[in-house]
């Protein structure tokens, strides 16, 4: 294989923000578009909910509010109104490219409510398989070249000028150079113990990018979900979809107490940050464990809505509806990320931008509100594609050396396990100074330690999350400050 290839576009990840991004550019330009594994590890395919979508033109105005509300109005009204609105053309893509979505007996579409939405605006594809259905949707319709088991180790950045990247394969290590560069690797899920994310979701991108002094935004505003299935082994917890809560089901204690309407109006409706608190709250106050109760379906209701659910949670011995199920609140979503402008481009760069989970544009705020992160990446990457398509550009020659330091050393394993109980522990649903001091003394002992450079990268992650929960002492939307005077 060649070290001198060039491409127009490179993007960095095979989720819904990557793939849309590629769907929007033109046959006639070279793409590659790379995934660190296999394309279905991705948070995308895991994705029950749905995608929130605004129903016709008289709901935007609505649905701009629900998300402002959800994210504390930490959001940019400009990308808020940018999203709701680019909704209404997202769906007629979806239906004119063959996108099955869930309908009724008359054909009409069905919608779901989830908590902070106002009305029921929520489209879902196979029940709740919709991230898995819409990934093989695009994967299918991709007319780009993918390459599998192709980890990004580092940006080839001069000046303000991205060239390349350096890539690692089973068949080594590579430089790859391309006019433009789209990061679309998702968030930082794998830096805590227990979370929702697929395990190739590490922030590998985000460390790469402070490493080149661009900047990191938001990083304080970690979403965690409220109901996840937590008695299974693995790191990755089973997801409960909102969706579950919007058509009946109810969080309850082991008396069957429905507890939330004490912290909310909107009791398991209300945004997720403030249920997940709600949760969190309850058990250490009053010494008890949370369930989902969902004696309002049938077994043959639930199984056909949700059917991954169901399967997932059938595979545990789970008897529904008659077991109420054990769930937490895991780490689920990162609201701040790599900043971007109004076109998607990273802060300070001409031809890198950065789309999906990993970008911060200020679309979620404080929290992101239910289901709008399919969507996100749908409205965000056709954009980054049309700015691409609008403003071509020529890199010049530049050759870089590969990247000479060693990824994993012996040890690493360990210190990622400690990061994560660090990180859950000390920087998770609610947070005080001295646990975030602690936090970031141990990061930082870890930093000076003997480690490759994937863990470092994690590392200085970690580091500039809990730095930003040090800085905003008042609590705002998912950052909560058990020692905040607000």
């Amino acid at each position: 294989m060649s070290k001198e290839i060039k491409y127009d576009v490179i993007i960095i990840g095979a989720g819904v923000a990557g793939l849309y991004c590629a769907k929007h550019l033109p046959k006639e330009l070279s793409v590659l578009v790379l995934c660190k594994a296999q394309p279905w590890e991705c948070n995308t395919f895991y994705a029950q909910g749905g995608i929130s979508i605004a129903k016709g033109s008289d709901d935007v105005s609505l649905y701009m509010q629900d998300t402002l509300l959800a994210g504390a109005r930490l959001n940019s009204s400009d990308r808020v109104s940018e999203l709701t609105r680019g909704s209404l053309d997202i769906l007629d893509e979806l239906l004119e490219s063959g996108f099955e979505i869930d309908r009724d007996e008359e054909g009409k579409l069905l919608y779901t409510q989830e908590g902070g939405h106002t009305i029921p605006r929520i489209i879902h594809s196979g029940g709740d398989g919709t991230g898995r259905n819409l990934h093989t949707h695009l994967i299918k319709t991709l007319k780009h070249t993918l390459w599998k088991n192709a980890e990004v180790v580092d940006l080839l950045i001069e000046e303000d000028m991205a060239y390349g990247v350096c890539v690692q394969t089973k068949l080594g290590l590579f430089n790859l150079y391309a006019d433009h560069i789209v990061i679309a690797s998702g968030g930082v899920g794998g830096l805590f113990k227990y979370h929702t994310n697929a395990y190739t979701i590490s922030s590998d991108m985000h460390g790469i990018i402070l490493e080149h002094h661009l900047a990191l935004h938001d990083m304080e505003m970690l979403q965690f979900h409220p109901t996840v299935y937590i008695d299974t082994p693995h790191a990755r917890k089973y997801l409960i979809s909102e969706a579950v809560r919007g058509e009946g089901g109810m969080i309850v204690d082991e008396n069957g107490k429905r507890f939330l309407f004490a912290y909310d109006e909107r009791g398991e409706l209300a945004p997720r940050d403030i249920v997940a608190r709600g949760i969190m709250d309850y058990c250490m106050r009053e010494k008890k464990s949370v369930f989902l109760d969902l004696s309002a379906f049938s077994e043959q209701t639930f199984r056909q809505r949700f059917p991954n659910i169901y399967r997932d949670l059938s595979t545990c011995k789970v008897r529904i509806p008659e077991d109420k199920i054990p769930i937490s609140p895991a780490f689920h979503y990162s609201m701040g990320g790599i900043l971007v402008d109004d076109k998607g481009k990273v802060q300070g760069m001409k031809n890198l931008y950065a789309v999906g989970e990993c970008a911060c544009n200020g679309v979620h705020g404080a929290n992101r509100l239910a289901s709008n992160s399919l969507l996100e990446g749908l409205v965000f990457g056709k954009a980054v594609a049309n700015d691409i398509i609008s403003k071509p550009l020529s890199t010049p020659t530049r050759h870089f050396p590969l990247c000479e330091e060693i990824l994993e050393k012996e040890g690493d394993i360990k210190l990622k396990n400690i990061l994560r109980e660090i990180m859950w522990a000390k920087v998770g649903i609610m947070r005080t100074q001295s646990g975030l001091d602690s936090a970031l003394g141990g990061i930082e002992v870890m930093l000076e330690s003997n480690i490759g450079r994937m863990l470092r990268l994690r590392l200085l992650v970690a580091r500039k999350i809990i730095q930003a929960a040090i800085e905003r002492k008042e609590s705002l939307g998912a950052h909560h400050r058990l020692d905040s005077n607000l």
